[in-house]
């Protein structure tokens, strides 16, 4: 490519980090056809103007690409949007003597009451930052944005800010919407991920908006509109948003249930009024927000006024008379309850489920939340975003809201903050948010997908479950290994357990071990009591279980721990209760190896009854591993007792290794009411804080008794035999305390 002075090139959205700094980014091969280097300036020239950038490299994704990355400020200011074209020329451009700055305030609205020190906004804003005599700059200032008029430069009109560069800011801020209007509200940039959905949308919209003139030519008719549906959350209202936005559309929002009215024929009225406003103001999107509530299916409500509502929309939507330049976007989470009618081409031509986010797009949307945050140095994004399964755009919104409020508090304490007086800058540049004010804010903030089911699970470790080191491996090789590990598990070519029974005398440890798990794993825990499933309602038992599956599968990573599954799942056919039991069998049979796969949700059940089990679900492929969990032996009895003893002062005479020896037959609760006797009996005879000495212990276990007989171990150990012989699957038996 010779050097043309200039060429054109094709826009696309820029990176997160690179908003709001006034850079382009282009392929090195077109930078040398201009004659520019890393860190020059270029004029970049749109339909409305232009404006002076500085030129970056691509990034390696854009490696020999004629395209210039450019976000939406820039985008904004000169009239051009995604997929469309710009001419790009080397700039001159000197640097700046002084540069003369006002806040910009909406008309009808005061400014932060912040004191802005000069030389503090000379720090905020970017080196080597071009500006423009009139244009809006954007200054990234403690979690917001804080626009900027450029008042005057010298000595020219296009200059760019250095070390020596004399910043005056002015007091009165500049008021007026004509001043503020070329900041864009919402951005592409500001949706963080979704790359695949927003190119549907822009190929779907866009397209038919900007250049009718194509779909002219192809002889078809554009698209009408496009239902987005997806969990609470995920961004489907913010997509609507950011798209009238770019392609400067005539936008009118309408929230679903203010359209309906008691009074007859006056909701169809609305609908047609908002429909006429929008031809007359064509280009236009219509964007209909919980559109479930009021386009429902006819056969399943009572309402005269909802089926009427129905029917006015689907006319609307493809009625005799042509709808010009306006498209419809639908938005809901409950695309099932809508009318079919709607949902066929021609009306919603295009359905796009909008998922939540993996841990890509969660770190894609947490540097979008963060962009302007005065982060500190130990603030591990990919980190946070690890950690967050589950959690949805608005949930990671929300956790950053919350990290900002709690570095707030920390500030006004630490630093004695007068929040009766105005704040000094010098004071505010200590403000930082901390990992550990996000560590903070997780506790407070739950993924909203599993709030109604979400069960705080007290922290329990791998280190806090003495012995059991069998069953434990085999946890973390079914639960740990496919969540940290998932390229290993898939090029070994095999799909990971899905599900985990622990079966074993009571008191052994299980309902323990599942916490452990959940705490260790990282992944989201939904805890199922078996009996709290029964209903007396027909069809009520396997919708609850129906439930917990449909809401593990949108929050995956998950666990599913259900505690006494026999009370919910024993043998069909051996019961008289009207056969729900028996329903309720075969949908876990179906949820757990049926049509619709289970990805990323591991099913854990406990039960001390594995006799009373229907045998299906101890098939591979269901319950995959069948895990004994056996009464401690010796060894296992002295690590259960260290680690009860761990906070308890003892005497210098208590000798564990003995009272392991003294408790066969015991199993790990036991032990645990063994040391709280022991305790209990040292204070019953003197309530003071000192050492407990070995008496108190032989005491304990003249009161606590073994809760098992040789027998009843013995019982359980033929049992688990007889289990994995019928499961048809060998496994290796973890030990018995009895040989």
């Amino acid at each position: 490519m010779s050097k043309t002075g200039e060429v054109k090139l094709r826009v696309l959205e820029a990176r997160t980090s690179d908003v709001g700094r006034k850079i382009a980014r282009m392929d090195e091969r077109v930078m040398r056809s201009l004659g520019v280097e890393s860190g020059d300036y270029i004029e970049v020239i749109g339909p409305k103007g232009s404006v002076i950038v500085r030129v970056l490299p691509a990034r390696p994704e854009d490696a020999g690409r004629e395209v210039i990355r450019l976000d939406g400020y820039i985008r904004n200011k000169i009239g051009v949007g995604i997929n469309e074209y710009v001419t790009v020329r080397p700039a001159k451009i000197e640097p700046a003597t002084r540069v003369v700055l006002a806040p910009v305030a909406p008309e009808g609205y005061g400014f932060y009451g912040i004191s802005l020190d000069p030389s503090y906004v000379r720090r905020l804003l970017p080196p080597y930052t071009p500006v423009s005599r009139g244009e809006i700059i954007v200054i990234p200032f403690f979690g917001m944005e804080l626009k900027m008029a450029v008042v005057s430069t010298h000595p020219t009109s296009n200059v760019y800010i250095t070390e020596n560069t004399e910043i005056v800011v002015r007091e009165e801020p500049v008021k007026g919407e004509a001043v503020a209007r070329g900041i864009p509200r919402v951005t592409w940039e500001d949706i963080g991920d979704l790359e695949e959905v927003k190119e549907r949308i822009r190929e779907i919209v866009e397209l038919p908006l900007r250049h009718p003139e194509l779909f002219n030519r192809l002889g078809i008719e554009p698209p009408k509109g496009i239902l987005l549906y997806g969990p609470p959350g995920t961004g489907k209202t913010l997509l609507a948003k950011a798209l009238a936005n770019e392609i400067g559309a005539y936008f009118i929002a309408i929230n679903g249930p203010e359209i309906m009215s008691k009074f007859y024929g006056e909701s169809e009225e609305r609908l047609r009024e908002v429909f006429k406003e929008a031809e007359q103001n064509a280009p236009a999107i219509i964007f209909i927000d919980e559109i479930d509530s009021i386009a429902p299916k006819r056969e399943e409500v009572v309402g005269e006024v909802e089926k009427r509502v129905v029917a006015q929309l689907l006319t609307l939507m493809d009625g005799l008379k042509e709808r010009g330049r306006v498209i419809v976007i639908g938005a809901t989470n409950r695309p099932d309850a809508l009318d079919p009618a709607l949902r066929r081409p021609g009306r919603f031509d295009r359905e796009i489920e909008i998922p939540p986010p993996d841990k890509r797009a969660r770190r894609e949307i947490l540097a979008v939340h963060t962009r302007n945050m005065p982060l500190a140095e130990d603030v591990d994004l990919t980190k946070l975003a690890e950690i967050t399964h589950g959690y949805t755009g608005a949930d990671l919104a929300a956790l950053v809201k919350e990290a900002a409020l709690a570095a707030l508090r920390r500030f006004v304490k630490e630093e004695n903050v007068d929040l009766n007086q105005s704040i000094p800058a010098s004071k505010l540049e200590k403000l930082k948010v901390t990992m550990g004010d996000f560590l903070n804010a997780l506790k407070l903030v739950q993924p909203s997908l599993i709030r109604e089911v979400f069960v705080e699970v007290p922290e329990v470790r791998w280190s806090d479950i003495g012995g059991l080191e069998d069953v434990k491996q085999q946890l973390r090789e079914a639960v740990e290994w496919p969540l940290k590990y998932p390229e290993i598990i898939s090029k070994m070519g095999i799909e990971p357990p899905k599900g985990i029974l622990l079966y074993g005398p009571p008191g052994t440890g299980k309902t323990l071990l599942a916490k452990a798990v959940a705490t260790e794993s990282g992944a989201n825990f939904i805890a199922i009591r078996g009996p709290e499933v029964l209903s007396k309602w027909v069809g009520e038992s396997e919708k609850a279980v129906r439930e917990v599956f449909r809401r593990a599968r949108q929050v995956a990573p998950c666990v599913v721990f259900f505690d006494e599954i026999d009370s919910i799942a024993p043998a069909r056919g051996a019961r008289y209760d009207s056969g729900v039991t028996d329903r309720i069998v075969n949908q876990l049979l179906t949820e757990l190896d049926g049509i619709q796969p289970l990805r990323k949700v591991v099913v854990i059940a406990a039960t001390n009854r594995p006799d009373i089990l229907d045998p299906a679900l101890l098939r591979p492929g269901r319950f995959d591993r069948l895990v004994y969990v056996p009464p401690p032996d010796y060894k296992a009895r002295l690590e259960i007792f260290k680690v009860h003893t761990r906070r308890v002062p003892l005497a210098s005479d208590v000798n564990l290794e003995e009272l392991a020896r003294l408790t066969e037959g015991y199993t790990g609760a036991d032990i645990a009411a063994v040391v709280r006797e022991a305790v209990m009996l040292a204070l019953r005879e003197r309530l003071e804080a000192r050492p407990v000495e070995m008496k108190y212990f032989l005491k304990a276990l003249e009161v606590v008794k073994p809760s098992l007989t040789k027998e009843q171990i013995e019982e359980y150990e033929r049992l688990a035999s007889e289990i994995k012989r019928m499961s048809g699957v060998t496994r290796r038996a973890a030990p018995s305390p009895y040989g």
